[in-house]
């Protein structure tokens, strides 16, 4: 079974709990949460873990290379249509902060829909391949229900400052990536 068929499984076990009443929201770390749960609970953590995934040129990529930036991680798929939506916000963000901010992109797709959707947008970024590896991080980033898109943004000193599930739109990221990265 492919990846993309792994993830489909537990899509559509987080669209059955959507439907059952539970919402995707936006998780600030500094606030608990107050949702119970249907699915088993993970020990968030609060920093960007070390990871290595490769990118579309096969060239592994590793967390380290982002040290000392705010960084915007996006788990996202050429099929999720919120995900559709925020990269050309995410492309704009990325040449209006520059070397300030690093968007980085997991891919929880197959190599060769991500190169067309990466080229289709102009993908500024790394776009990396994940696997379930991948999938494990971003819930134990808070994606209790391992939907698409979730985003994660920390500071400079590597610790999350915001974890959000669905969509984000500029509005919302670009006041905040603004504050993180100001000098001082």
């Amino acid at each position: 079974m492919k990846i993309s068929n792994y993830f489909l499984i537990a899509v559509g076990g987080a669209v059955i709990g959507a439907a059952s009443g539970f919402a995707f929201r936006a998780l600030d770390s500094a606030q608990p949460e107050a949702i119970e749960s249907p699915v088993q609970t993970v020990q968030e953590i609060h920093e960007l873990p070390a990871f290595s995934y490769p990118d579309l040129d096969g060239r592994q990529r590793h967390r380290s290379e982002f040290d000392d930036k705010v960084v915007v991680l996006n788990f996202w798929a050429t099929w999720c249509p919120p995900c559709r939506k925020e990269t050309p916000e995410f492309v704009a963000l990325q040449d209006a902060f520059g070397d300030r901010v690093q968007f980085i992109g997991i891919a929880i797709d197959d190599k060769e829909p991500v190169r067309e959707f990466a080229e289709t947008y102009g993908m500024n970024y790394p776009v990396l391949l994940g696997d379930m590896e991948a999938i494990a991080m971003a819930r134990r980033l808070g994606n209790r229900y391992e939907g698409l898109p979730f985003t994660v943004v920390t500071g400079r000193d590597g610790r999350v400052v915001l974890r959000h599930a669905g969509g984000l739109d500029r509005d919302r990221l670009e006041p905040l990536l603004r504050e993180l990265s100001s000098p001082g």
